[in-house]
């Protein structure tokens, strides 16, 4: 019996040397740690639902995917909301240093150190900017869908138009939309004299600055329509560049000023505030052909200022 004790028995003391080895590896641990070791806070708990903290570069590459993720999710939701096939790609990071903006052959005018005029921005990226006019449609599903779908453009704005309701432009400045200069009343600016064009474009540089806290660098001029004039006065009230247009948005079609009928890297796309009771379709349904043009030939949409 005593030798089947001492056999039962044996590995009972292995098992404790082997504690007792766990203990004293241990005990030198938390000895090499110091005193820091032991006043180190126990890590927190998760609550309900969450996934537990990972900690360092695995953690932070978790979330990032995690945001981009959801991210993308979001935008699918939104284009699924607004009628879009698919969502508006997204725009590349802009240029460090802006493209050097030059007046396009055919569209100069007598007179050296005036505001460029110009059609696309000299860009290799594969983006386009959307810009809408005047003002005379104040559609509040506009600036809800813009917000969703996060499409960057540029308003240019007349006051005439724009004074019946100056609080729905700063609610699309709030959003982030540039708010820029499309004259006082909208008239044939080469049919007036240098003193009523600088009436015309100096007056609503002031109106916007008094308005919306900030002076416009750009003009548009009604119709595309300038001369010498306009772009003196122009730059005599801070106008840097005057951005015209390479294609037209329209609810049921676009239109075209290239000869082969396309978009190209940097076209400047033109639209307006409008309504079905002065075109085929809501300010939405314009939206909608637009992105469906842009975004099936795999351009995306940038903000124009960050270029310009």
């Amino acid at each position: 019996m005593q030798l089947v004790r001492q056999k039962e028995q044996k590995p009972l003391f292995r098992g404790v040397r082997a504690v007792g080895a766990a203990l004293l590896v241990g005990a030198l641990g938390a000895a090499c740690a110091g005193p820091a070791a032991e006043e180190r806070p126990a890590p927190a708990k998760p609550a309900a639902g969450q996934q537990p903290r990972v900690e360092g570069a695995a953690g932070a590459l978790d979330a990032y995917v995690d945001r981009v993720r959801k991210a993308r999710a979001a935008r699918v939701a939104a284009a699924k909301k607004w009628g879009l096939a698919q969502p508006p790609l997204e725009a590349p990071e802009p240029p460090r240093v802006k493209p050097r903006i030059t007046t396009r052959k055919g569209f100069e005018t007598k007179g050296a150190g005036l505001p460029p005029v110009f059609t696309t921005v000299p860009t290799k990226q594969k983006v386009v900017f959307l810009t809408i006019d005047d003002g005379a449609e104040k559609d509040p599903e506009l600036l809800r869908m813009m917000s969703e779908l996060k499409i960057p453009y540029s308003a240019f704005l007349s006051d005439y138009l724009v004074k019946e309701d100056y609080g729905y432009f700063k609610k699309m400045q709030d959003a982030g939309v540039s708010l820029h200069n499309h004259t006082l009343t909208h008239p044939y600016l080469p049919g007036l004299d240098y003193d009523d064009q600088k009436r015309q474009i100096c007056g609503m540089q002031d109106i916007i600055q008094k308005r919306f806290g900030k002076r416009p660098e750009l003009l548009r001029p009604p119709y595309g329509n300038y001369n010498q004039d306009t772009l003196r006065a122009a730059k005599s009230c801070g106008v840097k560049a005057v951005p015209l247009w390479a294609a037209e948005a329209f609810p049921d079609h676009m239109e075209w000023r290239e000869w082969d009928r396309d978009l190209h890297p940097g076209d400047i796309i033109l639209t307006h505030f409008r309504g079905k009771e002065d075109w085929k379709g809501s300010m939405p349904d314009m939206i909608r052909r637009v992105m469906k043009t842009v975004t099936s030939k795999g351009y995306a949409v940038a903000k124009l200022e960050d270029y310009v």
